[in-house]
């Protein structure tokens, strides 16, 4: 097994593509692993920030007329963008999707779906096995329970896959606070779905406006 580590193994947004995979109502409901509002927010603060860094981003949900829609969330943030619909549950044997992934050019394939078991399992190993850099972000993904959550990650793991939390990838994408043009707008998704970290920015910007008093003493 070769480790994934140097800096070459970080997420770099110019070589990253992020695709979506069935965020749909039918499989939000039977997911056990997370607070489905959890994975609702946390997909779209990853595809909030997949926006700001330039990342494409792919759509793509199975058998919509029964599963229902992608979330509003997500399409409201790409309201020109097709949603590729498909009847394979693996997606990377899915040929337009395949196709609309390797038209971007980029090599870091970046998956994050329902149920982590089942539509995100199977493509990240099928895309990894192929020479694919491919990252799962888990915590906008979920399983039909907290174990088949567990063991999908374990088996990506061990197929050569990378995991990490929508957080992580965000950082990574950043790296350098330097980078002003990225960083001017990220506090608006850390605001709305980071949380507590969201609040404390909110804080340290009231604390920072706050006058010193001169007077105390």
């Amino acid at each position: 097994m070769t480790f994934r580590n140097g800096l070459n193994s970080l997420l770099r947004p110019e070589d990253s593509v992020l695709l979506l995979i069935d965020h749909q109502p039918y499989q939000l409901a039977n997911t056990n692993s997370h607070d489905p509002q959890a994975v609702v927010n946390n997909t779209t603060a990853l595809a909030k920030a997949a926006k700001v860094f330039k990342v494409p981003t792919i759509l793509t949900s199975v058998i919509a007329n029964r599963g229902g829609l992608l979330f509003k969330q997500l399409t409201d943030l790409f309201p020109d963008q097709e949603v590729i619909d498909r009847t394979f549950i693996n997606t990377w044997e899915d040929k337009p999707t395949v196709d609309a992934v390797k038209a971007t050019g980029r090599k870091q394939l970046i998956i994050a779906g329902l149920w982590t078991e089942v539509c995100v399992a199977m493509p990240a190993l099928h895309a990894a096995g192929e020479g694919w850099d491919v990252t799962v972000v888990t915590d906008a993904s979920g399983g039909a329970s907290v174990e088949a959550h567990q063991v999908a990650i374990q088996r990506l793991v061990a197929g050569g896959v990378n995991v990490m939390t929508w957080m992580a990838v965000v950082s990574e994408w950043q790296r350098d606070w330097a980078r002003t043009d990225t960083a001017a707008l990220l506090p608006e998704i850390l605001i709305d779905h980071a949380g507590g970290a969201g609040i404390a920015y909110l804080w340290e910007q009231q604390l920072l406006k706050t006058p010193v008093d001169t007077d105390a003493g």
